[in-house]
């Protein structure tokens, strides 16, 4: 049964659940509480080494820790709730999110710091597809569109706030011991999301709970050893280790072994991970986490090297830097629900044109910024908000087109690919991005210079992106957001 034809049996036996929005709302607090944590400790780092007494080698683990382990386990995530529900991965996951960020806030050390953000991680890979899969279970047509409009929105506004709030939490509970409430602030939070969770999110399919379910172990294995593969090379090179870089000669092999058992798996009749064929056969996917991929890793970057530039190269604290970069949330939080709109009448066009916006908006914030006299927060800010504009109508339409014809049944973990596409690329991006700012820092001596340079590798990359999406729009047929 091809996935068209099964998608269209699913439509039309689809009931719209009187409390999918409510539902929807709940999975993406818990997925803002999730992403944040991305990026919310960017701003932390000084107060992290002041406060362990350690070098940002050290604590540069922390940072990337997280995504190693965030990218590690998103589609064995998504696959565990399409297999067991939703509600039991989301209890499971945030139960372990919970837990790891007390550890992570009360740490004597930081060997105790970086072994929570690990764990940390891992528990945010099993809930965030469980956003994704909710909403391929819960939505159909245009309504679809419009809740990945709203999971796009949280994608794009906690990236750029978690600097903001970082900064704003430092601020409070000073230099010294700051970075603690960081992790913190995840307690209460989440165990107040414990109980709207078991009470409204979907358990498993009560057609399918006599079923037994065999998960793909090798699969996992497989996948794991590849994307650890990619990442510890990258996150190794931020700290300016080169050795793990051999590791990368393995990739091949492992991605090739992962699409080998996959197909044999499926020609066995089994339950697969990931059913790999996906990427051939279901239109706008492959093409999907192509563009992710390479928008994560142009975009993610930025933000890095702007929190080091405002509060290395221009004395900022980390409130200050976070604010200022506040422009770029606004610019999304606009432009990414009315995407989401729109999205099933336009198409992948939009993702072209978001793309162009960002990067106009980038090239602008590169040229602004060593232009004397003005005030900085002016500089930055109307490049903020059109690069934000544009970021926010990418993330949201890429989702939805990419995931409109992949059968539910898969939903949590195809979700899941396409989100450890964009963990790779934001940690690939984060490295060359702040590498290519401390080259130039160190070459130049000139930190407005050494950040053009920055925003300028970040332009290459996210060209890369609207080439993908450019080859798509044009020889590419159009997955339809079915209603």
């Amino acid at each position: 049964m091809t996935g068209t034809t099964q998608e269209t049996e699913e439509t039309a036996s689809y009931e719209p659940d009187p409390r999918r929005w409510r539902i929807l709302g709940v999975s993406l607090v818990v997925g803002f509480m999730v992403l944040l944590d991305v990026t919310i400790v960017n701003v932390a780092i000084p107060s992290m080494s002041a406060g362990l007494d350690t070098g940002p080698g050290t604590i540069q683990w922390v940072v990337s820790g997280y995504a190693l382990a965030f990218g590690l386990t998103l589609v064995t995530g998504g696959r565990l709730g399409d297999a067991f529900g939703r509600r039991r991965l989301m209890v499971v996951g945030l139960l372990g999110f919970i837990a790891s960020s007390a550890a992570a806030g009360l740490a004597p050390d930081a060997t105790w710091l970086i072994v929570a953000r690990l764990v940390q991680g891992a528990s945010a890979g099993l809930l965030t597809p469980q956003n994704s899969g909710l909403i391929q279970t819960l939505f159909r047509g245009h309504e679809r569109g419009v809740a990945f409009g709203t999971f796009g929105l949280v994608v794009s506004v906690s990236s750029a706030l978690g600097p903001v709030l970082g900064g704003l939490l430092i601020a409070l509970a000073g230099e010294q011991d700051g970075w603690r409430w960081i992790f913190l602030v995840n307690v209460p939070i989440g165990l107040l999301l414990v109980v709207p969770i078991l009470r409204m999110v979907p358990g498993r399919d009560p057609a399918a709970a006599g079923e037994s379910v065999h998960l793909d172990l090798v699969g996992a294995l497989l996948l794991g050893a590849t994307v650890l593969a990619v990442l510890v090379p990258v996150i190794s090179l931020e700290g300016g280790a080169l050795l793990p870089l051999v590791l990368l000669v393995l990739v091949p092999g492992l991605a090739v072994a992962f699409v080998r058992w996959e197909r044999r798996v499926v020609a066995r009749g089994g339950a697969p991970l990931l059913d790999v064929s996906l990427l051939v056969r279901t239109p706008g996917y492959a093409s999907g986490v192509t563009i992710g991929t390479l928008y994560f890793t142009g975009f993610t970057g930025v933000f890095l090297v702007l929190s080091v530039f405002l509060q290395e190269g221009r004395d900022l604290s980390a409130l200050e830097a976070g604010l200022l970069l506040c422009p770029f949330a606004v610019g999304s939080a606009v432009a990414s629900p009315l995407a989401g709109r729109v999205v099933d009448r336009v198409g992948r066009v939009l993702t072209v044109v978001a793309l162009v916006v960002l990067m106009t908006g980038l090239v602008v914030l590169a040229l602004a910024v060593p232009l004397q006299g003005a005030p900085l927060w002016l500089v930055l800010s109307v490049p903020l908000l059109v690069a934000g504009a544009g970021g926010g109508a990418v993330v949201s339409p890429n989702m939805t087109l990419s995931l409109a014809d992949v059968p539910t049944r898969m939903g949590g973990a195809a979700g899941g690919a396409l989100q450890t596409g964009q963990r790779i690329g934001a940690a690939i991006g984060a490295a060359v991005v702040m590498t290519a700012y401390q080259l130039a820092v160190d070459a130049l001596g000139d930190p407005d210079a050494a950040l053009r340079w920055g925003i300028g590798v970040s332009v290459v990359l996210l060209a890369a992106a609207l080439a993908a999406a450019t080859w798509s729009w044009r020889r590419e047929p159009q997955p339809l957001v079915r209603g």
